[in-house]
């Protein structure tokens, strides 16, 4: 009995040490103490307990910390509660540390505020103030545009445009740029009187279109406009032309039908009156004994006058005859 006491008399020292350790690495593992070390080596005045309510408020402290030691190298003025919030306003805080200090490298003037409402705006703040520095080159497709002679002159440019980081929040992007770059080309083509001064001036072009100020309201400077390339195109007054005149055929082509069905309409209604007028003639040749007969009963025709009225006939239908075989004989 005595025996067993002694040995877990003997297990305590080492019970208690190992929950000092397991003690000292949850406490090492909750404070970030290296990270501590790392700043204050870095001249960073960061407190412990600062570190500890970081923990508590479910930030990263390495996402805060490692930015402030690189902006207090840098020179550029943050502070530890800025950082925070940006990061828990859900912003990239290292990327705008680096804005910041890439600005104060190129002497743009890029405050805190802006660059973390940059940020938070969805765009690249980094990629802005890089931009600021070295231009961007935005190549548009082939815009097409027709001059006043009818022939298709298609062109290429390219747009050289700075950030303007006054207008990042809030300001139209690239899209915008190009379509209204695109509209001046196709109103300056437009505005040609012939396809081959486009050619021989397509400086024209970039001149007209950089007048027209078309970087308001968004979030670039144009520096300038140069056309790349110009190609002719179709001939498309030509084409309409030729379109008009096969529609101009189709329509006289069409009227003429129906011009022809209303000759045909009006010669089968002449038919149909002749037809109608001959029964007439037919009914009222009917007639004609009738009006003997009631004549020679009433009197008023005489058997003479009857025989004559039969003679009369009968030479009438010889001499019917007679021009009929005439006119056969001459035709053979």
């Amino acid at each position: 009995m005595g025996t067993g006491v002694n040995e877990f008399q003997g297990l305590i020292p080492i019970l208690i040490i190992g929950l000092i350790v397991i003690a000292i690495i949850v406490i090492l593992t909750f404070i970030p103490v290296a990270l501590w070390i790392s700043a204050l080596a870095a001249g960073v005045k960061v407190g412990i307990f600062t570190l500890i309510g970081m923990r508590l408020r479910r930030v990263v402290p390495s996402r805060v910390i490692n930015p402030l030691i690189k902006a207090h190298k840098a020179g550029v003025e943050v502070t530890t509660n800025q950082l925070e919030s940006h990061y828990l306003a859900g912003g990239n805080v290292d990327r705008v540390v680096n804005a910041l200090i890439a600005a104060q490298r190129a002497n743009i003037n890029l405050s805190f505020e802006r660059g973390a409402a940059i940020d938070l705006a969805g765009r690249d703040v980094l990629e802005a103030v890089q931009m600021s520095v070295n231009p961007k080159v935005i190549e548009t497709p082939f815009i097409s545009g027709i001059a006043m002679d009818g022939i298709e002159v298609k062109a290429k440019a390219r747009i050289t445009v700075r950030a303007n980081i006054d207008r990042l929040v809030g300001g139209a992007g690239e899209d915008t740029i190009i379509a209204r770059v695109g509209e001046g080309v196709v109103s300056t083509i437009g505005s040609s009187n012939t396809h081959s001064k486009v050619l021989e001036n397509p400086d024209s072009i970039s001149h007209n279109v950089l007048n027209r100020g078309l970087d308001s309201g968004t979030a670039f400077e144009i520096l300038s406009i140069d056309i790349a390339d110009v190609d002719i195109g179709k001939n498309i007054g030509a084409m309409l032309q030729t379109d008009q005149a096969e529609a101009d055929k189709n329509i006289a082509q069409a009227k003429a039908e129906e011009r022809r069905a209303m000759a045909v309409a009006q010669e089968q209604e002449m038919v149909a009156r002749v037809e109608e007028m001959r029964a007439k003639v037919v009914e009222a040749e009917a007639d004609v004994p009738l009006a003997l007969a009631e004549a020679l009963r009433s009197g008023n025709m005489g058997v003479m006058d009857y025989m004559n009225y039969k003679n009369i006939n009968a030479d009438t239908d010889m001499r019917g005859s007679i021009g009929k075989i005439s006119d056969d004989s001459d035709q053979e």
